[in-house]
């Protein structure tokens, strides 16, 4: 959906310091989720924020050095696979969207949490559904957090060259499953989710 078909987004805050919240990560079998937290500078606009996922890797990293020039406050946040594993994936989710919220430098005053759910962090916002498509704080928070976790996943497979982990950047696709067959679980791995449990159970 592109995001000229969106209704219009009501903002309930009109101050400075309004943050936009997003995550990565939820989909992968390996690695941390991974969340950050964007409050935009209005003097020094970026141009061109939009969902991380319709941009090319080298714009979302020209990007991501642009937001963190010009940004009022960043922080960039994870929930580790032990934690995925401990807490389930909605509530580790939550869990990296409030340490990078808690992170930021000035705290903020209002919240956009891209979603149908809020945190649960005592700063009061707003849901908002494919809000990286809707507002550019929210987009920038996107890029932070997709070009974090890319790199995470780069890291991998500089480790473990045989996943392919570049390539899919841990979500379940071919290539991937069959390599968790013939090679087994990594310490990365989420043990919670089906194909990894499954694979684990053979052994």
């Amino acid at each position: 959906m592109k995001a000229a078909s969106l209704p219009p987004l009501v903002v309930d805050y009109c101050g400075e310091r309004l943050a936009g919240v997003d995550e990565v990560g939820r989909g992968p079998l390996v690695g941390s989720v991974v969340a950050a937290a964007v409050i935009l500078d209005p003097a020094r606009p970026v141009i061109g924020l939009n969902d991380s996922k319709t941009l090319s890797a080298k714009r979302r990293e020209a990007l991501d050095t642009e937001i963190r020039e010009h940004a009022l406050a960043f922080a960039v946040a994870e929930a580790s696979a032990a934690e995925i594993d401990e807490l389930n994936i909605y509530h580790a989710t939550h869990l990296a969207m409030r340490r990078a919220i808690d992170a930021l430098a000035p705290a903020a005053e209002y919240l956009l949490v891209d979603g149908n759910r809020l945190p649960g962090h005592h700063v009061p916002g707003q849901a908002v559904v494919k809000g990286d498509a809707r507002h550019p704080a929210i987009a920038a928070a996107s890029i932070l957090a997709k070009v974090a976790r890319d790199a995470q996943m780069l890291a991998l497979d500089a480790r473990h060259p045989d996943y392919g982990f570049a390539r899919h950047k841990g979500y379940p696709t071919r290539e991937h499953l069959a390599a968790l067959e013939r090679l087994g679980a990594l310490p990365e791995h989420r043990r919670s989710f089906g194909p990894v449990k499954r694979q684990l159970a053979l052994f």
